[in-house]
């Protein structure tokens, strides 16, 4: 009994000290991955670009970054996300346009806009900030803008590359049409040499109609 007691609590501490890197977010259909794909091709045609480019698999709607956490919250973490996603029916998003962070003469992050049912949107999110808070994760001082990661300019990146791809991306049309949001995710990301690889942690549905 002592001995069960031991194990017990030293696969606690383990799972006490363990992290992973972690965020929530909505998956991308295989549709849109493709458009994404066909995009970036688009804009990587003159072979010059200053930027590097997300792989389009790895694209999705992020709600909330949580950065290194502890093992042993996952299941805390999942339940809070599956509380905030009973709370909103399914809804659709319009992914169109093009832009940049923080601006066209200044390119730091190339993203794809979303548009459509924000305000249910803004409630999925605002609900797992909100739920959230109280295992420890701080929400967002700033405003969430829903985008799209597609690209990051090189830190080395001159001023004039920089600039060449605003225009770029300003000169740039992309309409990807409509996706329905049934569900949200609970996701890992290993930093690796070749770039981010994510795994599905949990998922949770939205409210059934």
């Amino acid at each position: 009994m002592r001995k069960t007691c031991w194990e017990a609590r030293l696969r606690l501490a383990k799972e006490t000290m363990e992290q992973i890197r972690t965020f929530i977010a909505i998956e991308l259909p295989d549709s849109l991955k493709l458009k994404l794909s066909e995009l970036e091709t688009r804009l990587k045609s003159d072979g010059q670009s200053p930027a590097k480019w997300g792989k389009p698999d790895s694209i999705h709607l992020t709600l909330k970054f949580l950065g290194n956490t502890a093992v042993g919250k996952i299941s805390e973490i999942a339940r809070a996300m599956a509380a905030a996603a009973e709370a909103v029916p399914p809804f659709h998003l319009e992914i169109k346009g093009l832009g940049t962070f923080p601006n066209p003469k200044r390119v730091q992050v190339v993203w794809v806009g979303v548009s459509g049912e924000l305000d249910k949107l803004a409630r999925l999110q605002q609900g797992i900030e909100s739920r959230l808070e109280p295992l420890g994760f701080t929400p967002e001082a700033r405003p969430f803008v829903p985008h799209l990661t597609l690209a990051r300019v090189n830190r080395l990146a001159s001023g004039g590359e920089r600039q060449q791809l605003g225009q770029l991306i300003a000169a740039t049309e992309f309409e990807a049409g409509t996706i329905k949001v049934t569900a949200v995710s609970l996701m890992k990301s290993q930093l690796t040499r070749e770039g981010a690889i994510h795994s599905r942690l949990a998922s949770a549905r939205l409210k059934s109609p």
